[in-house]
C-alpha cells in the first residue's frame, strides 16, 4: 500500500468499510447480546410511558379519580425507573464493546504494519501510519461505541414509536410515513458529502502528524541549521489546512442537522395540528392525542439523533477505510506455504548466486548485478567499496529484506526464499553502523538479542562488549532508562550496547557494518578484542572502513556499482586492484 498524495486517494463511496468491524465485534458476542437485551428492555419501558400517560389522562383526570391518578403515576415512575436502569446498562456494555473493539483494531493494525517489508516503508510515511493508529481509531471508537449505542437506541425507538403511532391512529401515522422520504433523502445526499470531507480532514491531520514526526526525530539537525522558524511556518500551514478542512466538514454537518431537525419537527407540527382537529371532532380522545404526541416526539427526536449519528458514521466509514488499507496490506516478503527448515543452529555456509537487484524506489539503477560469492562456514569476509557499491544491499539480501529480481541467496544450500523469514533471521545477528536503541533500560536493550536471556547472561554479554563499565556508572545501572533512541548515551556507548546484543544472541552468522567506527581508540581496542572472540567459529561478513579490520579477515571482496571487481587479501589487492589501492589510501590511510 503505497503512500499517495491525499487528493489522489479514492474516496469512500459507501459504508462497506464498516464491514471490517464485524469480525472484531462478533468476537464479543456475549457482550453484544447482553447489550441488545438491555436495549430491548429499556425500549419497552420507554414505549410504555405514553400508554401510562394516555390512561392517566383518560381514566384519571377525566374522571377526577385520585386513586386512579396515583396508580398510573406509579406505573409511569416504574416504567421510567426500568428505562433509566437498563439504558445505563446498555450504554455501559456498548461503550465497553467499543473500547475493546478499537483496542483490538489497534493491535491488529500494529501487528500487520510491524511485519511489513522495507518496500512498504519506502513508500509509506511513518507519520501516516501513526495517524491511522491514533486519530482514525479514535473515530472508529466513536462509531463502534457511543455512536453505535445512540444508533441502536434511536433505531428501536423510531421503529417502536412508528408501530405505536399506527396502533394509536393509522390515519395520522400514514401522514407521517408520507413525510419520511422528505426527511431521509437530504440526510443521504448531504451525508455523502460529509463522508468525502471527513476523509479529506483525516488526510490533512495525517499531514500534520507526519511533518511533526519528521522534524522532531531530526530535532538536532533542525536546530543546527537554525530551521526552527521555517519548520514552524510549514507546520502552521499544515495545521491551517487541517483546520479549514475540518471547518468545511463541520459546516456541512451543521447544515445537515439543521435540515433534519427542521423537517422532522415541521412534520410533527403538521401531524399534531391534524390530531387536534380530530379531538375537536370527537374521533380521538385527549389521552390518545397525548399518547400520539409523545410517540411523535420519540420518532422525531430519534430521527434527528439518527441524522446526527449519520454524520459520525460517515466519518467512521472514512477512517475505517484507511485502517482497512493497513489491515489488508500484505508484505512482499513472506514465508512460503510449506517453508524449508534449518537446523536449530545453521552451519553458516552462504552463497550469493547470480544476483540482479534494483530497489523498488530506484528501478533504473542496479544495486547488485551479476553478484556471485561463496562463503565457507566460519569464514570472515570483508566487503570494501565506494558508497553505493552494494555492500549494505548484500546484507539486506542475506536477511531477505528484499528478494532479487533474479538469482538467489542460499544458507547451508537452502534458498532463503524457501525459508520463513523469522527462522532465517534467528540465525543472523546484525550490528549496524547507525545503532538503533529503544526507549527502555540498558538491560532490556541488550536483552533484545535474546528475549529469554537471564540478567546474568545479559551482564556477561555487556562485559564481553566492554559496555559493563559505563553501564554501571549510570544512575540506576542496568535498569537506567536510556531515553528515546538511546539519546542519553554517546555514539560509542550505543554501539557497544548493540554489540552486546549481538553477543547475547550468539548466532552462527554475524553481520558487522563497521561495528567499531564510532569508538575511541581505547574502546575500539576493547570491542575489537570482544569481536574477535565473537567471530570465532561463526561466519562473519564485515563492511569495512578501517585497515585494522581488513587485515584480520580471511578474504576481502572489492565492490563497485553492484559488482564484485576483485577478491583477495590486503597485500594481494594492494598490488592487483587499483580501486582497492585507492580506497586503502583514502579510507585506511595506508600507502
Amino acid at each position: 500500500m503505497a503512500e499517495k498524495n491525499s487528493s489522489e486517494r479514492p474516496k469512500s463511496r459507501s459504508l462497506k468499510p464498516l464491514k471490517t468491524l464485524v469480525p472484531f465485534i462478533l468476537a464479543y458476542r456475549g457482550t453484544l447480546i447482553a447489550a441488545l437485551l438491555a436495549l430491548l428492555v429499556a425500549s419497552v419501558a420507554l414505549l410504555a410511558l405514553p400508554v401510562a400517560l394516555r390512561y392517566l389522562i383518560d381514566n384519571g383526570f377525566a374522571n377526577n379519580d385520585v386513586g386512579t391518578i396515583n396508580r398510573y403515576f406509579g406505573w409511569f415512575f416504574a416504567a421510567a425507573a426500568v428505562f433509566g436502569g437498563f439504558a445505563a446498562l446498555r450504554y455501559y456494555l456498548v461503550s465497553w464493546l467499543g473500547e475493546k473493539v478499537v483496542a483490538d483494531i489497534r493491535t491488529a493494525v500494529y501487528d500487520r504494519v510491524i511485519r511489513m517489508d522495507p518496500t512498504f516503508f519506502e513508500t509509506t510515511r511513518t507519520g501516516e501510519v501513526l495517524s491511522r493508529l491514533t486519530t482514525d481509531t479514535t473515530l472508529v471508537q466513536s462509531v463502534s461505541g457511543v455512536s453505535l449505542s445512540i444508533a441502536l437506541r434511536t433505531s428501536v425507538a423510531l421503529v417502536g414509536g412508528l408501530i405505536m403511532l399506527a396502533l394509536t391512529s393509522v390515519k395520522l401515522t400514514l401522514y407521517i410515513m408520507m413525510g419520511v422520504p422528505v426527511v431521509i433523502l437530504p440526510m443521504i445526499i448531504i451525508g455523502r458529502r460529509i463522508r468525502s470531507q471527513s476523509r479529506t480532514t483525516q488526510d490533512r491531520v495525517a499531514d500534520t502528524s507526519g511533518l511533526a514526526d519528521e522534524t522532531l526525530n531530526a530535532i538536532q539537525t533542525v536546530q543546527a541549521f537554525t530551521l526552527e522558524s521555517l519548520q514552524i511556518e510549514r507546520y502552521d500551514r499544515a495545521v491551517v489546512a487541517s483546520f479549514k478542512a475540518a471547518v468545511q466538514r463541520v459546516r456541512t454537518r451543521a447544515f445537515l442537522t439543521a435540515i433534519g431537525i427542521t423537517l422532522v419537527f415541521g412534520s410533527i407540527t403538521i401531524i399534531l395540528w391534524a390530531g387536534s382537529r380530530a379531538v375537536l371532532a370527537g374521533s380521538m380522545t385527549g389521552g390518545e392525542l397525548a399518547q400520539f404526541l409523545m410517540y411523535s416526539m420519540f420518532v422525531g427526536s430519534s430521527a434527528a439523533a439518527l441524522s446526527e449519528v449519520w454524520g459520525e458514521v460517515q466519518r467512521g466509514a472514512g477512517a475505517m477505510e484507511r485502517l482497512a488499507e493497513l489491515l489488508i496490506a500484505r508484505p512482499a516478503i513472506r514465508a512460503p506455504e510449506t517453508p524449508a527448515v534449518l537446523p536449530e543452529r545453521a552451519n553458516g555456509a552462504i552463497s550469493f548466486r547470480d544476483l540482479e537487484f534494483h530497489y523498488p524506489s530506484r528501478p533504473d539503477t542496479p544495486a547488485l548485478q551479476d553478484f556471485s560469492l561463496d562463503i565457507e562456514p566460519g569464514e570472515t569476509v570483508a566487503f570494501v567499496g565506494p558508497s553505493g557499491a552494494g555492500k549494505s544491499t548484500s546484507f539486506q539480501m542475506l536477511l531477505r529484506f528484499y528478494d532479487p529480481q533474479s538469482g538467489r541467496v542460499e544458507i547451508d544450500g537452502i534458498d532463503v526464499a524457501q525459508l520463513s523469514p523469522t527462522d532465517l533471521r534467528r540465525q543472523v545477528a546484525l550490528v549496524p553502523q547507525e545503532t538503533v536503541l529503544f526507549g527502555d533500560s540498558a538491560r532490556e536493550n541488550i536483552r533484545y538479542g535474546r528475549p529469554g536471556a537471564s540478567d546474568f547472561e545479559v551482564e556477561q554479554a555487556a562485559i564481553a562488549a566492554a559496555a559493563d563499565e559505563f553501564i554501571n556508572v549510570l544512575p540506576e545501572g542496568y535498569d537506567t532508562f536510556l531515553g528515546e533512541r538511546g539519546t542519553r548515551l554517546s555514539g560509542g556507548q550505543r554501539q557497544r550496547i548493540a554489540i552486546a546484543r549481538a553477543i547475547l544472541k550468539d548466532p552462527p552468522v554475524l553481520l558487522l557494518d563497521e561495528a567499531t567506527s564510532s569508538l575511541d581508540a581505547e574502546s575500539e581496542r576493547l570491542v575489537q578484542t570482544a569481536l574477535e572472540g565473537l567471530m570465532k567459529n561463526r561466519t562473519t561478513l564485515v563492511i569495512a572502513h578501517r585497515l585494522a579490520t581488513v587485515k584480520k579477515v580471511d578474504r576481502i571482496v572489492v565492490m563497485d556499482a553492484g559488482r564484485i571487481v576483485a577478491i583477495g587479501n590486503h597485500d594481494e589487492l594492494m598490488q592487483s586492484s587499483e580501486l582497492y589501492a585507492r580506497l586503502a589510501n583514502l579510507q585506511f590511510g595506508d600507502t
